[in-house]
């Protein structure tokens, strides 16, 4: 069973979906560049996943490619993005879709395009064929069925997918500052919060 937002988990998915990412936006060139993703030296981490909802799973293995390697290795070269294309939104297959800070994503190393989880390639019920890893980043943020890239210099070309974005998008979304909104205060909006944890998950 495929986990997440209900408009989304329930959309129909082919079993293993082909590594097709399109580099889009405020670039150079649009290009393909699934074939180069697949070829960037793999690495392993254990990060902690922590879901805008309030509940987290510590100690996820994951297997990826660095994002910083494939901005460095590819994107620039391939695709040659603007130098003031700052926003970075990620296009899953299931039609959903997020806005990250360019700068956040080269901020660390455990920020991976992700394509296995536990040892054993990504399933698509956790986002096959390629997953965006933000451990510092609430979950909403780690975008499942990556198939766009999209670099883009003004946040007028994005749309969150869902209504009342200034309540559920937060620009940044770091956990450590508890960033869950945008403008409402974690007093108010943690509770509301709370109503989507997963029955599953209030039973664990």
């Amino acid at each position: 069973m495929r986990f997440g937002l209900g408009r989304f988990k329930n959309r129909k998915l082919p079993a293993a979906p082909p590594l097709q990412v399109r580099l889009r936006g405020d670039v150079a060139a649009e290009v393909d560049a699934g074939p180069q993703i697949a070829t960037l030296p793999k690495v392993e981490q254990i990060s902690d996943f922590h879901c805008v909802t309030t509940w987290s799973r510590l100690g996820v293995r994951w297997t990826g490619v660095r994002f910083a390697d494939f901005y460095h290795t590819i994107a620039i070269p391939m695709a040659e993005p603007d130098p003031q294309a700052r926003l970075v939104v990620f296009h899953g297959l299931d039609g959903y879709r997020c806005a990250m800070n360019l700068d956040d994503l080269l901020a660390s190393d455990d920020v991976l395009l992700a394509t296995a989880l536990d040892g054993a390639p990504l399933g698509v019920e956790h986002g096959a064929p390629l997953r965006l890893i933000a451990p510092a980043h609430y979950g909403y943020k780690n975008v499942k069925h990556v198939v766009r890239i999209e670099f883009l210099k003004s946040r007028r070309g994005y749309r969150f997918p869902l209504p009342y974005p200034s309540l559920m998008d937060h620009p940044r979304g770091r956990v450590a500052l508890e960033e869950r909104a945008r403008f409402l205060p974690n007093w108010l909006i943690r509770p509301i919060y709370k109503l989507f944890v997963p029955k599953a998950v209030r039973k664990s």
